[in-house]
Order: structure tokens, then sequence, then C-alpha cells
């Protein structure tokens, strides 16, 4: 008889207690969150939970202190130490996830830790014991809720699914990866929040329909048009700001109260106590009207004491919340939806909280936003449903497309872009494009891989550079390079260049320089649309001029080598001919260059037919007619 065995990845295979029908894999979603993070996982009811800690409390303040012995503290035992040692208390790291130290520099935000460059170009966080990286302070937060899930859950855990901001670049996610490995995860996928967000919703309701996910967190913003339909959660479009966030609010409160104290450059100790009571202020006011403020009597710190009411912080941040409007309705018109044409709204995100935030989102999409699930929970419930999925114990109906935020492509001749991968493309994603070479000869192709929306190399961002050498000399237009570029589920990018003939091939893992400004994706979003005819105008006329000198440099090399063909007056006509072809390229009419080389061409076209009757002439000499015919049958 057939005997059955049960085959598992090695290193994980079931052990008893997960044997038998409907046993489950030991797998977490984590919310690796700018002001706290969570993680939850399934129950045997099939729907997740957030796992509490000893206390009870499901919330970890992401706070790491770095004492001057010892283990790191993580939590609110470490944000209780932020006023007393300012710069061995590291908060809001995920602000700092693939960032470089200049970026921060040139941001105008206010620190209270010293900042250094580190390897590779992302900052350091310089504490009173050591320098530290943000990849290694996050990876202290995941490791503190990894030992809670194990605690809860009773065993090692097989894998998890970290969450990550829609518009987190490849350095951000990146970062965000190395994180879970140095904490000791295996990081079954990265995904993004606001789609996290419409599974943990679309499960939990069985809703259909197009949803628009309104995520404002502590660090930054995303929206996400889906459509869910019989569990497919396809992303149609994204949009947001990597830089924009709750912390904004804190810090916006937090310069006024200085500012009134007369210590608008504070030391940090003060800085940090200003941001807590901003954080407190801002909570109280989402359901009370008026709130003191109260920094108390403390060593070296005037006595600061006011009330702060809901309508004056709200006239404070006003301009904040409107300025997640412009992305929302991008969104909207990206995914070719009315907002009239929405099923709901969702709020995700603890400062979605804030009341004016609520009503902006109801005016803004014409209908009251969706508030069943807790805003603060619904990413890590989502997933801990992913990861579920991915450990092959979730539901076998459930489909996730997500998607890239912005186009991917290539530099080609004349600082132009040919985009690849266009934005909002469902990934994962494979797609190929072939190329060829500019000049007679060419050995060697560089591979420019940008990013962006515009139609010109100097509007994007560069994201990586390498070359493809070795190949075999051919004529110009000969050789076939065909470049593919690979988007994985975590969205990162891998570019490979093959020249077909020979199968040579190079290929390089994109991890762009870190650094990315804030607001970067925002304004090439933006310059994209309100500079689109202007740039289309700019293409026509690089194109045209890179026609322009192929067409020159070929009839030129033409003239050299059979300049016998032709007579005197001949040769004297196809000069003009390339003259008046290379003066037009002098110009900015891509009309005129075009109708130039459409006049080169028709000066030209009996010298080229010379040119292949000599050609046939030198290849029959010695031959037989018979040579040429295709035997029969």
């Amino acid at each position: 008889m057939a005997v059955l065995m049960e085959i598992a990845e090695p290193g994980q295979s079931a052990g008893p207690h997960e044997s038998g029908p409907g046993a489950r894999r030991r797998v977490v979603g984590i919310d690796l969150g700018t002001t706290y993070s969570l993680v939850a996982a399934m129950h045997t009811d099939g729907y997740p939970a957030a796992i509490p800690d000893e206390s009870g409390e499901v919330s970890l303040p992401s706070v790491v202190h770095y004492p001057g012995e010892g283990d790191p503290l993580v939590g609110a035992a470490a944000r209780e130490l932020g006023y007393l040692h300012p710069r061995d208390t590291i908060f809001s790291v995920k602000r700092f996830m693939g960032r470089g130290l200049a970026e921060l520099q040139e941001s105008g935000r206010r620190f209270p830790y010293e900042l250094e460059a580190g390897e590779g170009g992302m900052v350091r966080l310089r504490t009173g014991r050591q320098a530290v990286s943000p990849v290694e302070v996050s990876a202290a937060i995941l490791r503190t809720l990894k030992v809670r899930a194990e605690d809860a859950l009773g065993g090692a855990l097989a894998g998890a699914v970290i969450t990550v901001p829609a518009y987190f670049d490849d350095a951000q996610r990146q970062a965000t990866k190395d994180a879970g490995r140095v904490a000791g995860l295996e990081v079954l996928r990265l995904l993004n929040e606001p789609t996290a967000a419409a599974l943990a919703y679309g499960l939990d309701k069985g809703r259909e329909g197009v949803y628009a996910i309104y995520d404002l967190g502590g660090g930054t913003f995303d929206v996400s048009i889906l459509r869910l339909t019989r569990g497919v959660f396809q992303v149609l479009a994204t949009g947001g700001n990597s830089a924009l966030g709750g912390d904004d609010f804190d810090q916006l409160l937090a310069a006024r109260f200085l500012e009134e104290m007369g210590h608008p450059e504070a030391a940090p100790g003060l800085v940090r106590l200003a941001l807590q009571e901003a954080r407190r202020v801002k909570e109280r006011l989402t359901v009370e009207p008026v709130v003191t403020v109260d920094f108390g009597e403390r060593a070296g710190i005037p006595m600061y004491r006011r009330e702060v009411s809901r309508e004056e912080f709200e006239g404070w941040i006003g301009e904040l919340v409107r300025t997640t409007g412009l992305p929302c309705r991008r969104a909207l018109k990206d995914a070719g939806v009315e907002a009239g044409e929405l099923a709901g709204v969702v709020l995700v995100g603890g400062s979605t909280r804030v009341p004016l935030v609520r009503r902006f989102v109801a005016e803004l999409f014409g209908r009251e936003p969706l508030t069943d699930l807790d805003p603060d929970q619904v990413v890590a419930l989502g997933a801990a449903y992913q990861a579920d999925l991915l450990s092959g114990s979730g539901r076998e109906d459930l489909l996730l497309l997500d998607v890239t935020p912005l186009s991917l492509g290539l530099e080609t001749m004349g600082g132009l872009v040919e985009k690849v991968v266009p934005r909002n493309s469902p990934i994962p994603v494979a797609r190929g494009q072939e190329f060829t070479t500019f000049k007679d000869g060419q050995t060697a192709m560089a591979i420019h891989v940008v990013q962006g929306e515009r139609e010109t190399v100097d509007q994007c961002r560069s994201l990586a550079r390498f070359e493809l050498r070795g190949i075999v000399p051919m004529t110009a237009g000969a050789a076939r390079i065909l470049v593919t570029f690979q988007v994985d589920a975590d969205g990162l990018l891998t570019v490979t260049a093959k020249e077909k003939t020979t199968g040579l091939s190079q290929q390089v893992v994109v991890k762009p320089s870190y650094g990315l400004t804030d607001g970067e994706i925002e304004r090439m979003l933006r310059e994209a649309m309100v500079h689109g005819a202007e740039d289309m105008e700019e293409r026509l006329l690089r194109e045209a001029r890179v026609d322009a000198e192929r067409v020159i440099q070929a009839t030129a090399a033409a003239l050299k080598q059979d300049a016998d063909l032709l007579d005197a007056d001949e040769q004297k006509r196809v000069r003009r001919a390339i003259r008046l072809t290379w003066e037009a390229t002098q110009g900015n009419n891509h009309e005129a260059i075009n109708q130039a080389v459409k006049g080169l061409d028709e000066a030209t076209r009996f010298f080229a037919e010379r040119r292949m009757d000599r050609g046939i002439r030198a290849a029959m000499t010695g031959r037989h007619v018979d040579d040429f015919v295709p035997p029969a049958g």
C-alpha cells in the first residue's frame, strides 16, 4: 500500500503539540509602529487578537533606553526615563529607518539625541554608552514582542509578518527586514499597513466593494484604495507621505509650549518633557474639550501652566491635517474611482482618533468613516491574518494583491526614462524589456535604475547603477540586452541585464542609498502632474536629438567607407544634409529635427541603394546562383 509522508521545510517540521487536524504553526503579525508596537496571532476560533503583556497591555511603547550597563529597556519603563536620560532614550525610531544624516539635518526637525553618519549611509544615534543604528533599536522592540508572543503561545515562533507604511522606500523596507532578522525572527513577509487593515476589515465583516484606507499613524500617512471581491484583495492605488504623522502634532504643540516658556532652543531634557506633555494633551483632547498643560516643578525648569482647548489645538494642526487631502484625491483618480462609489472608508492609526481628523475624512470622502475595529490594533490583526495564510493554516480562498507606489525604469540615451514597471503595478511582478547598443563595436552597457513619474532622469530618483561588460562587438542596434525588473512580495527590487546572443548577464539587488528626503514621493507625483505636458515636450525633443545623432553617425561612417561611390557634387549634397541635420539638433524644436532627419534620409537614399548593390555583388563574387536557391522539398 502507498505510504503518505508529511513533508515540511527543514527546521520547520511540526512538533507533537502542533500535529493533527487544524494544527497551526506559531506565527504572528507585528505592527512595528512609530509610537506604539503590537503583536497579534490567530485564535482557534479563526479570528486574530492582539497579545497582551503580563499587565494586560497590548500596546508596547516604541521606546528603547540604553543604560550605562546591561541590556536595553523597552516600552513603558524606557519611556519613563526619557526626561532624565534624553540622549540615552530613543523615541520614534521608525522615522530614522533607512534615513541619512544629511536628510535629517535638512528636515529642520529637533531631536533630543546626537546623530552621526553610520556605515552604509544610514544615520546612527549616539547614546552615552554607544552609537546605535535604527535597525538595532527596532530589533530591540521586535525582540520584546517576540518574547511576549512566545510566552503566550507556548513555544518558539516559526515566523512573523511585519507591517510597513505603503510609502516606505526600498531602503526603509530593507532596514525593517534586517531588524526582524537581528531580533531572531523569520520574516515571512513585509506587508503594507493599509493593506493589513483592509485584510482585517474584509475578513472580519465579509465585506465586498471598493474601500479607502486612511492611515494616519505616529510617523507616517498612507492612503490606499482597495477592491475586495470574493476573497481577492486588490490594491488599486496608493498615496501618502512618509514624513507626516501624529508625531508632527506633538512637535507643533511642544514648540509652542517651549516658545511661550521663553525656551525655543531648550536643552534635550526639556525638549523631551515638552514632547511627552504635548502627546498627553493631544490624547486627552480627543475626549475632553479643554486640557490643562502642567509641566510641574522640576529642577531648572520654570513653572508653566495653561489651558488648551480642543478648538485651539485644531487651529494649530489644521494645515497638517489638510495636507493629507491631496494624496487621497490623487489615489482616487489613479484608481479610477469617485468618492461616491466607495463602499466605505477605514480609519487606521492612533492619530485618526483626533476629532478634527475624523471630520476632515468624512468631508473629504462624503461619508462617515468606519470605526468598528480599534484603529490602534487593526494593522496588527491584519498582519496576523496574513501570517496565518502564509504558514499554510489560513483561508485558502484569500488572495492578496498589493502594488508598487512609484514607477521603476531605466535611463536611455538622451537622459530619458523608459518605465519598465509602471506605478500601481500588482506585486510580486517581473517585467522585462529589450534594449540595444547605440554605437558600433560597443562592448559594455551602463544600466541606471531610476524611480519616479517624470520623463527625464534628472527629475527622478536614482536607485542603482551597474554595468554589463563583455558584450561581443557588433554594429549599433544588433545586440539584444534583456533587462528584467523583479519586485518581490516585500516590495524589494532586483534588476537583471542579459545579452541574449552570448547569455552574458549581470544582476543587482537594489539597495538604494539611504536618505530619501521627506515628502519626496509626494513631490514626485505632484510634479509629474504639474509638468506632464512640458515633460512630454522635453522627451520628444531628446528622442529627436538621439535619433538624429544616430542617423548622422551612420551616414558619416558610410561616407567614410564608401565615398568612392559618389562624385564630388553628390558628396557635397550628402555633407550639406548632414550639416543641416546637425544644426537642427542645436535648436529646441523636435518637429524641425524630425524634418531634418527625414531630409537627410531622402538626400542619401541613392547612396544607400549603391551601397546595397555593392554589398550584394561582394556577397555573390565567386558564387553560383544555385548557391542562393534553397533545395526543393
